[in-house]
């Protein structure tokens, strides 16, 4: 009986032993792996879309300079520049009108003030005596819009100023026609103008 369970208890013992090796060699065996890694760094930067009016009040944005006293028949001529600021092409510029001070000057669309926007290639010659300003442009001059003072999202197109860094000189002319009558006396109304340029469409880059 004693030699029975001596010779148990070495079988026991000899797995063990035998589990503990392959524990061993299997330990062992995660200390083979091949690894290898690469990497790159690529920077992605946005562009800038931004167009701007010349500084209010001088010759490139005359156009905070208001007018009074007009009759019928009466012009009131106004220079500005408009400037692609961005580093970006646009794919359009759009002109919006509204009167934040509202009057028949501006809601009766054949009667009240009428607009046109030209451009000219160089900065327009200024003449006259503040505020009433007369100007002539030194090359052809381009229409850009002749229609009643407000407008939505009117397409100013061939502008200088869809190119990146671009400007154009442009000249708003504001009349009050002929046939305005005893209606339109001792009226006034604040013309807003926005001007709104778009990106261009997307490319590969």
């Amino acid at each position: 009986m004693k030699l029975g369970l001596t010779t148990m208890t070495g079988k026991l013992v000899a797995s063990v032993a035998v589990l503990g090796s392959a524990a061993a060699v299997a330990s062992l065996g995660t200390f083979g792996t091949f690894t290898s890694s690469t990497d790159a760094a690529t920077t992605v930067a946005t562009g800038t879309v931004a167009i701007a009016l010349g500084t209010p009040g001088s010759a490139a944005n005359r156009l905070t300079i208001g007018a009074s006293g007009l009759v019928p028949g009466d012009t009131m001529q106004r220079a500005v520049d408009l400037s692609n600021t961005g580093n970006q092409n646009l794919a359009s510029i759009v002109l919006t009108t509204t009167a934040t001070t509202s009057s028949v000057l501006n809601t009766d669309a054949t009667n009240g003030l009428q607009l046109k926007i030209e451009s000219c290639p160089t900065a327009w010659t200024e003449g006259g005596t503040a505020p009433a300003y007369t100007y002539t442009c030194t090359g052809a001059t381009t229409k850009l819009n002749a229609t009643g003072v407000i407008q939505t999202n009117q397409a100013l197109t061939g502008l200088s100023a869809l190119t990146a860094n671009g400007t154009d000189h442009l000249l708003v002319t504001l009349s009050l026609p002929q046939t305005a009558d005893n209606t339109f006396q001792t009226k006034s109304s604040t013309i807003n103008f926005n001007f709104l340029g778009t990106q261009r469409v997307g490319t590969s880059k």
